[in-house]
């Protein structure tokens, strides 16, 4: 196993696979691009509010301040939630998986929004399981019918993150 050296000084190189699995030392695993996946849910119902990805400065500085960091991988920028739109995740609980190359935040979101839509959580539409259709696309199900706020009053002419 090739050694990871680490991207900050509160971060173990990961040497192997009992310390990684079994061990007391963080040492992420970050990918080619230098990112972790993070899971973030609702602290209080465990509703899954948004998926990103944080770069060893965003993961150093959620450690730091409480706070969720996000690195935007289409803005190519560190990102603090809630920066802008003031609905800062105040992380409550923060755990990695087994093989810490997965972050999951637990967080309690002020202004009770993550979504940059509007909606309480990015995942506000499903997907018909069991009910492909014969043609053309599959309908998506909004599970979310209101919005929590109006993303043009929040962020202005400000770009949309979401990339074609």
């Amino acid at each position: 196993m090739t050694e990871q050296a680490p991207k900050s000084p509160l971060f173990a190189k990961r040497l192997t696979v009992e310390q990684v699995e079994e061990g007391h030392e963080l040492a992420p695993k970050f990918d080619e691009q230098g990112l972790i996946p993070v899971v973030t849910t609702a602290y209080d119902g465990g509703e899954l509010l948004m998926h990103g990805y944080m770069n060893a400065e965003a993961l150093t500085r959620t450690f730091e301040s409480g706070e969720a960091w996000y690195y935007s991988r289409s803005r190519k920028a560190l990102w603090h939630k809630g920066a802008t739109s003031g609905l800062v995740q105040k992380v409550r609980e923060m755990r990695i998986d087994d093989d810490q190359d997965c972050v999951w935040l637990r967080v309690e979101v002020v202004g009770d929004a993550s979504c940059h839509v509007g909606y309480r959580s990015c995942f506000y539409r499903s997907l018909p399981v069991g009910e492909a259709p014969e043609q053309g696309p599959v309908k998506l199900r909004f599970e979310e019918t209101e919005k929590t706020f109006d993303p043009v009053e929040v962020y202005g002419d400000a770009p949309n993150p979401t990339q074609l």
